[in-house]
């Protein structure tokens, strides 16, 4: 893409909350972004969620709030089918003045753990899940969507529904042809169990490029569906009777010679399967506060709603937090099945590889898989049950440290103690609003 024949262009880099930050900037800087014209405070990307600085952040008050540079990532340019003008965004990482990574930027943190895999000739192939709902957001409080066939408001759960999914094809259309456009590679489309509400995957890729059209996808599908006339939410839970959004995660690892090192020619796989998925479940509680990361998060991981609160694994089982899908024995991978729709897809992929790399380090044995209903077994380790104590555990859990760089989970916990405190300012029926498109 020839960003020097464009009216303008945007640069921006992925903040804590997963949020864009950067700069609308004329044709002329397009020869210019690799040798660090594009400059933006460290602060930037460690704002809470309205985009305010962090009360106390050493990165304002210790620092005097200095610049970093930032420099194109690998993913290179993409149009933004969601505006009408002919435009592009160029994705973004923060560096300091002698290059060195900005601990603060998520991109980074899962860049780290992607070498931790890279040192043992290792590449990690990985694909998401995600869930959304349509919604009208016009009033006071959240409603369905108006059927653009019927006139009618939706009104009933329409669980695999084709009519559903055509009354909205105009939509939907339009949503794949910009991830054509933007080289994210859109798979099935179905009608999902809450009302308005749909899911989408994406074929699996090399982790970061995983990540990255995850985050593209977001902002894409918020950005098409008030093009239509409603709002696309990635909320996790929209409504607080009816179904939340979750965001699943694939994962395999395959060696230098393009081998699945999870697979031994059989359905159960590998010890180093088995080592990742004791990785992944030691570090489940700690890391809830990347699978949950908001309070809204905290109404979906709730026991009986169908979204995993105790740290458990089984081969095909969807109520198991990681599953172990069947099919040819080539194609071995965990299904890691905790996160909600809300999260940052940097630091939730970096959560679960890092997480899935210390138990392969470690040779650390898991217990034995379930059988039957993870849900109603009793003595399984919880995730952290609310937002202050997700915070606290991500603080100091030493499957944390090993994952996620100090300044970082420091930054993170900051953010969200500041955003608890925002919110215990504000009236409770109106925190939908500051998440609706947000996150």
């Amino acid at each position: 893409m020839d960003l020097s024949v464009l009216h303008s262009f945007r640069v921006a880099a992925c903040d804590l909350n997963g949020q864009m930050r950067g700069k609308r900037v004329p044709p002329s800087y397009a020869h210019k972004l690799a040798k660090g014209t594009v400059r933006m405070p460290f602060s930037a990307l460690n704002v809470d969620l309205w985009g305010a600085d962090i009360d106390g952040s050493p990165l304002v008050f210790e620092s005097g709030d200095a610049d970093g540079m930032l420099l194109p990532t690998e993913r290179g340019p993409v149009p933004m089918p969601w505006l009408a003008a002919d435009t592009a965004l160029v994705p973004m990482c923060l560096y300091d003045d002698a290059g060195a990574p900005f601990a603060g930027d998520p991109r980074h943190a899962l860049a780290a753990v992607l070498e931790r895999y890279a040192q043992r000739g290792w590449s990690v192939i990985a694909a998401t899940e995600l869930e959304f709902t349509l919604l009208d957001a016009s009033g006071a409080q959240p409603q369905p969507p108006i059927n653009p066939v019927t006139g009618r408001r939706l009104a009933d759960e329409s669980v695999l529904s084709m009519a559903e999914m055509d009354a909205f094809d105009a939509f939907f259309t339009e949503l794949y042809d910009g991830c054509a456009a933007m080289g994210i590679p859109a798979q099935t489309a179905i009608s999902e169990s809450g009302i308005g509400q749909f899911e989408i995957n994406l074929n699996h890729q090399g982790a970061m490029r995983c990540a990255d059209d995850t985050w593209l996808f977001k902002t894409l599908t918020r950005g098409l569906a008030r093009k239509h006339g409603f709002t696309a939410t990635f909320m996790s839970k929209p409504y607080a009777d009816d179904a939340g959004n979750g965001m699943h995660v694939h994962f395999s690892v395959v060696d230098d010679k393009g081998r699945n090192v999870f697979d031994n020619d059989g359905p159960e796989g590998t010890d180093l399967l088995r080592w990742a998925v004791a990785g992944c479940l030691a570090a489940m509680p700690g890391c809830t506060l990347v699978f949950a990361p908001h309070g809204n998060s905290y109404t979906r991981l709730v026991p009986g709603a169908h979204a995993p609160t105790g740290a458990s694994w089984a081969y095909e089982n969807r109520t198991a937090a990681l599953r172990i899908p069947g099919g040819a024995p080539a194609a071995r991978r965990i299904e890691h099945r905790v996160a909600g729709g809300d999260i940052n897809p940097y630091l939730m992929l970096a959560a679960v590889l890092g997480a899935a790399m210390n138990g392969v380090e470690d040779e650390t044995e898991p217990p034995a898989p379930i059988s039957g209903n993870a849900y109603e077994i009793d003595g399984l380790p919880q995730l952290a049950a609310d937002w202050a104590s997700a915070i606290a555990a991500f603080e100091t859990d030493p499957q944390v440290a090993r994952i996620f760089p100090a300044d970082l989970i420091r930054f993170f916990a900051m953010t969200k103690r500041q955003e608890i405190q925002r919110f215990d300012e504000r009236p409770p029926e109106e925190h939908w609003l500051s998440y609706l498109e947000a996150v």
